[in-house]
C-alpha cells in the first residue's frame, strides 16, 4: 500500500516593514538618482532616449491619424505607467548599489527576477491607464460643448480659453483621483517585486502603507515626479532624456528608504 504524502501550503510572505521618512528624503533620492545617472550615463541616457523617440512617434501617429485630442490624456497617463517603464533604471541602480556590472539587458534581468508578479502589476497599470483614457474621453464628450478645434488651436481653445470651466474642473478632479490612487499602489511596488520574491497584492499593500504612513513627504515626491516628467513633456519630449532616468534611479532609492530589509518584517 502506497504512502500518501501531504504537502502543507507555504504561508504567504509577511508584508515588509515600512520606515518613516522626512521631507528631506525626496531631495536625497534625487541626489542619489543623479549620482547613479552619472555613474552609468551611457545606459541611463539610452533609456531616456527610448522615451523621447517613443513619445515623438506616438504623437506624430496621433496627429497624422487626426486623433490629436488624445495627446493630452495620453501624455498625462504617462505618469500612470511610468512605475513599470522604469524597471531597467531600477535594475541599473541596484547593480551600482551592489557593485555589479551594468548591462543594457538590465530591464530583462530585473523582469526575470519575478516575472509573473511584475507582469501582473503591468496588467494592473494598463487597466488603470485604460480607465483613465475612457474617463478623459467621457469627460470631453459630456462637458466640452464647443465645436472640435483644429490641431493648430487645440491647446488654446480647450485648455486656455476659459470657455469650459466645468470641463476643466471635472477633468482635473477625476484625473487627480485616479493619479493619486495609482501613485499610492505603485510608488515602490515594482522595485519591491524585482528585489524580493513577493506577490503583487502584498507589494501594492506595502506601497499603499508607505504612502499612508509618510503622506507628507510622499506627496512632495509625487509633485517632484510630476514636475520633472512635465518638464520633459513640455520641452517637446527632449527633457525626458534626462528627467526619466533621474526619476527612475531616484525611485529605487525611495524604495530602499521606505521599505525595511527582509530581516525586519512588519509586526
Amino acid at each position: 500500500m502506497s504512502e500518501t504524502t501531504t504537502v502543507e501550503p507555504s504561508s504567504p510572505a509577511p508584508r515588509p516593514k515600512i520606515n518613516e521618512i522626512t521631507l528631506d528624503n525626496p531631495w536625497q533620492w534625487l541626489a542619489s538618482g543623479w549620482h547613479d545617472l552619472r555613474q552609468a550615463p551611457k545606459f541611463s541616457l539610452s533609456y531616456g532616449l527610448v522615451f523621447v523617440v517613443a513619445s515623438f512617434l506616438l504623437t506624430l501617429g496621433l496627429i497624422n491619424g487626426a486623433m490629436f485630442f488624445l495627446i493630452p490624456p495620453l501624455a498625462a497617463s504617462f505618469f500612470l505607467i511610468a512605475p513599470l517603464l522604469g524597471i531597467g533604471l531600477y535594475g541599473i541602480s541596484r547593480a551600482i548599489e551592489m557593485g555589479q556590472k551594468v548591462e543594457f539587458c538590465q530591464a530583462q534581468i530585473a523582469w526575470d527576477s519575478n516575472p509573473a508578479h511584475i507582469s501582473a502589476m503591468g496588467v494592473v497599470l494598463m487597466l488603470i491607464m485604460l480607465a483613465w483614457m475612457l474617463a478623459a474621453i467621457l469627460v470631453f464628450v459630456l462637458f466640452f460643448d464647443k465645436p472640435m478645434p483644429t490641431w493648430e488651436n487645440f491647446i488654446p481653445v480647450v485648455f486656455l480659453s476659459g470657455d469650459s470651466p466645468l470641463f476643466l474642473l471635472v477633468g482635473i478632479v477625476s484625473g487627480g483621483i485616479i493619479a493619486l490612487f495609482t501613485f499610492a499602489i505603485s510608488a515602490v511596488t515594482v522595485p519591491l517585486l524585482m528585489d524580493r520574491q513577493i506577490d503583487v497584492m502584498t507589494a501594492m499593500q506595502t506601497s499603499f502603507a508607505a504612502v499612508r504612513l509618510n503622506w507628507r513627504p510622499m506627496m512632495l515626491w509625487a509633485s517632484l515626479i510630476a514636475m520633472f516628467v512635465g518638464i520633459g513633456i513640455f520641452t517637446l519630449y527632449l527633457g525626458l532624456l534626462v528627467s526619466m532616468p533621474l526619476v527612475g534611479h531616484a525611485t529605487w532609492h525611495a524604495y530602499r528608504d521606505l521599505v525595511a530589509p527582509e530581516s525586519e518584517p512588519a509586526t
